[in-house]
């Protein structure tokens, strides 16, 4: 953990570089590895295609981030990262949204352990006594 998921109207698909916004949220996320483990960082698209927004009158869009974690992080971090995350995806929808309507929204999801199932052998990449490759 963590992951962050976005989903985005298909409408606005030819102006979003989602590639760039995962490399920018990633660096904000990679910066705390004291707090979310490196290996576990993920991120991943969901372009929408059926969707009403407001009236449906216009044609609106939107991006709606969500960022998932497990539990035991301070309220302060969990609010100091999830305000650097908002600010990333504002600033890299900003000439987007200069130019069309488009609703940005972003959500924390907290859960506990329990009921959570997890394999990784990335994270021993990033271990600094045992770096060692994988063949």
């Amino acid at each position: 953990m963590p992951h962050f998921i976005v989903e985005y109207t298909d409408n606005i698909k030819d102006d979003v570089n989602i590639a760039k916004l995962f490399e920018e949220i990633h660096k904000v996320l990679i910066a705390k590895d004291t707090v979310f483990p490196i290996g576990g960082i993920r991120s991943r698209a969901i372009e929408v295609h059926d969707y009403r927004i407001a009236d449906g009158a216009e044609d609106d869009a939107f991006v709606h981030a969500v960022l998932k974690i497990g539990a035991g992080r301070s309220e302060d971090i969990k609010k100091e990262v999830c305000d650097a995350l908002f600010e990333v995806i504002k600033e890299h929808f900003s000439r987007l949204m200069s130019n069309r309507y488009l609703a940005l929204s972003m959500e924390l999801i907290e859960f506990s352990e329990a009921g959570t199932y997890k394999q990784n052998n990335i994270h021993s990449r990033f271990k600094k006594e045992e770096n060692l490759p994988i063949k």
